[in-house]
């Protein structure tokens, strides 16, 4: 596809800076959110407003969602003015929004109805890798529908996997944030038990990570836990919903999760007592307090 425009619908803390990537790149955007301010950013920078995801997809070539749950992309895609309302054979879906697996494969049968092609597209790296371009894109699809968009993916992301069929994409990121929850979860309680016990959890962290117990999560958030810093990078509230889905997708499987299902619990508390809007990282501040152990001053955010 040689110079497509796109359309991207959802600017929020990972869409805003991924829309602005492909601006860079020389990609001509249509864009939608519901809050004007990303969208006011992004036309100063040379894009167009649309009023409705149909008037999105009847002047792209390319539509681009990243929203912020299942029903929302099923209402951007499937509703009222929806994406389908102005499909068109030849039209390309890239949802990379963190859904259901159920869902995105329930999206792309719509739309492939109206002859579009669909890609399931859920990303990791958080807000950082957003603003610098170094997501990770697990991709659910025909290989050369991909192959087609690999530029536009190229301008967002540094590792691009196709994991499988339509709704791949969204198992594999399911499988990632499981893994990222029980890291959190994992690292939080090494630095409240040693804590607790008289160790600064600075040293606590240094030498954790020179050892099999080192991963990412420790490398990038662990200086900010240890700080107090919860300003998000991604929010708790959005981890939850993956834990959400998580679950819902093992029962479809048949597959028990009882160490996620304990961490889900985990994060329940963490938005029970307002901490919905903390880095995810901030579920230390619910293993602090069944420690009865006193947090330092906090960076909320």
């Amino acid at each position: 596809m040689t110079n497509p425009i796109i359309g991207f619908i959802g600017l929020g803390i990972m869409g805003r800076p991924m829309a602005g990537h492909l601006l860079k790149a020389g990609y001509s955007l249509v864009v939608l959110d519901k809050n004007p301010v990303p969208v006011d950013e992004l036309i100063a920078l040379g894009a167009k407003k649309a009023s409705s995801p149909k008037e999105v997809t009847a002047q792209s070539d390319v539509i681009i969602t990243m929203l912020p749950d299942s029903p929302d992309v099923e209402a951007v895609a499937l509703g009222e003015d929806g994406i389908i309302e102005g499909a068109a054979a030849g039209k390309i879906h890239i949802d990379m929004s963190s859904i259901a697996p159920a869902s995105a494969v329930k999206v792309a049968r719509a739309l492939g109805e109206k002859g579009m092609r669909c890609l399931d597209a859920p990303v990791s790296g958080g807000q950082v890798g957003a603003q610098n371009a170094a997501l990770s894109i697990m991709v659910g699809g025909e290989q050369a529908v991909l192959d087609e968009v690999l530029p536009i993916f190229q301008a967002m992301g540094k590792t691009i996997t196709l994991c499988g069929a339509n709704g791949a994409g969204q198992i594999v990121k399911a499988c990632n944030q499981v893994q990222v929850a029980l890291n959190i979860a994992g690292m939080c309680e090494a630095l409240v038990l040693g804590a607790k016990a008289g160790v600064d959890p600075a040293i606590i962290l240094q030498v954790l990570g020179g050892g099999y117990a080192q991963n990412r999560v420790m490398d990038v958030r662990g200086p900010k836990v240890v700080r107090g810093d919860f300003q998000p990078g991604f929010k708790s509230r959005f981890h939850f919903k993956d834990l959400n889905i998580i679950l819902r997708t093992g029962a479809d499987y048949g597959v028990e999760l009882p160490v996620t299902t304990t961490v889900h619990q985990l994060f329940a508390e963490l938005l029970d007592s307002g901490g919905g809007d903390l880095d995810h990282t901030g579920l230390i501040t619910v293993l602090e307090r069944l420690a009865k152990h006193e947090a330092r001053t906090r960076i909320d955010g």
